[in-house]
């Protein structure tokens, strides 16, 4: 990859993580200093508690990326040290899954009328956890990667010791 894709994605990574952070720090204060002006028509502060640790599962997402980018500036991403970073984005990834499924359940009862947008809620969920899946096999493909590595290695050592 190159240096200014790189710096880009980091770029884009700090943007993400600020911002989270933020609205995380926003939803704090709100439910902290008792300002919560629930109307009773929805459970905002449950919705809020939820939605603050789905933003946790996404900063696990953006610090992982930042890793496994920092592995690839310097072409050491083929390593079984990757694996724990794949792995806990796979986790992240599932975290949020059931963090909007959470969303979906506590929304659900005020759409009696209109069942349709909880269809769609659980049908974002089943996206959300299909990513999970996508990482899951992207995480297998790595493995293969660092396998054919670690035997191309082995088979590099064995010719310079033949010649």
């Amino acid at each position: 990859m190159g240096k200014l894709t790189l710096c880009a994605l980091r770029a884009v990574l700090v943007v993400l993580l600020v911002g989270t952070v933020l609205v995380q720090a926003l939803m704090v204060w709100t439910l902290v200093s008792g300002n919560d002006p629930e109307d009773g028509s929805l459970p905002l502060t449950p919705l809020r508690v939820i939605t603050i640790l789905g933003l946790v599962s996404a900063q696990i997402v953006l610090v992982c990326v930042w890793r496994l980018v920092t592995m690839v500036r310097r072409r050491t991403v083929f390593s079984p040290a990757a694996f724990r970073y794949v792995d806990a984005v796979i986790g992240a990834i599932v975290a949020a899954a059931l963090a909007w499924f959470a969303v979906t359940i506590l929304n659900a009862p005020g759409q009696r009328d209109d069942p349709g947008v909880t269809v769609i809620m659980g049908g974002v969920d089943l996206a959300i956890l299909g990513v999970a899946l996508i990482v899951l096999v992207l995480r297998m493909l790595l493995a293969q990667a660092v396998a054919r590595d670690a035997e191309a290695s082995q088979m590099q050592a064995e010719l310079n010791d033949v010649i």
